[in-house]
C-alpha cells in the first residue's frame, strides 16, 4: 500500500491559498485516478483507491498546517507503512509558481508541516514532491495565506496535471525517476 499526503490547512478561508496548493494536488490525484475523499479518519480526509496498480490512500490532514504529522503517523501505524511507502506534497516557497520538484529526502527548510512530520517520523527520509508558489515580496505570512492570481492559478492547473503523473511515478517506478522526469517542470506559459 501507498501514501500520499497533501499538506494544506482546514477551512473556507484557506480554500485555494498558495499554502494550500498540497490540498489542490490530492484533489486532482483524486480527479485523474477516480478516488473519492470520502472517509474521515487519521486525523484527516481520505479515499482509496489504485495509482500504478497499486492500492493508494491518498490523505489531507485535517489538524492544521503544523501538526500535519499526527495524521502521518496515525496513518503509517495502522497500516504498518514505512517511509518508503509515503509521499508528500506541498508548497514551496523559493520555486517559481508552478515549478516542481521532487526529493527522496530533505530538511524541512522552514516548512511547518514537514517539520512536524519529521518530528513524528522520526527521520526525513521521505519522498516530497514540492509545488512552487512564488517568493514572498514582503510579508511570509500574508503571501503563504494569500490567494493565488488568475494567471497563477491557470499555471497551476497545468502543474496539478504533471504532479499527479509524477506521484504515479514514484508508486509504479521510484522516486529517482520522478525526480529525472520531472524536476525543472514548468508550466506552459500563459499570455
Amino acid at each position: 500500500m501507498f501514501l500520499i499526503i497533501g499538506l494544506g490547512n482546514i477551512g473556507e478561508k484557506y480554500d485555494s491559498t498558495r499554502h494550500n496548493i498540497g490540498f489542490d494536488a490530492i484533489d486532482k490525484i483524486a480527479e485523474v485516478y477516480n478516488i473519492s475523499i470520502n472517509r474521515k479518519k487519521f486525523k484527516g480526509e481520505y479515499g482509496e483507491g489504485f495509482i500504478g496498480g497499486e492500492k493508494t490512500l491518498i490523505i489531507k490532514p485535517t489538524t492544521f498546517m503544523n501538526l500535519s504529522g499526527e495524521c502521518v503517523r496515525e496513518v503509517i501505524d495502522f497500516y504498518k507503512l514505512t517511509n518508503e511507502d509515503i509521499l508528500v506534497i506541498y508548497d514551496d516557497i523559493s520555486l517559481d509558481v508552478g515549478k516542481l520538484r521532487i526529493r527522496e529526502k530533505g530538511s524541512a527548510g522552514g516548512h511547518n508541516g514537514i517539520k512536524s512530520i519529521i518530528s513524528h517520523l522520526g527521520t526525513d527520509q521521505f519522498s516530497r514532491i514540492k509545488i512552487g508558489v512564488g517568493q514572498p515580496k514582503d510579508d511570509l505570512v500574508k503571501h503563504v495565506l494569500g490567494n493565488f492570481s488568475k494567471i497563477e492559478r491557470e499555471i497551476l492547473d497545468d502543474s496539478l496535471e504533471a504532479v499527479a503523473k509524477a506521484a504515479e511515478t514514484v508508486i509504479k517506478e521510484d522516486t529517482k525517476t520522478a525526480m529525472n522526469k520531472f524536476n525543472g517542470f514548468k508550466p506552459k506559459e500563459i499570455v
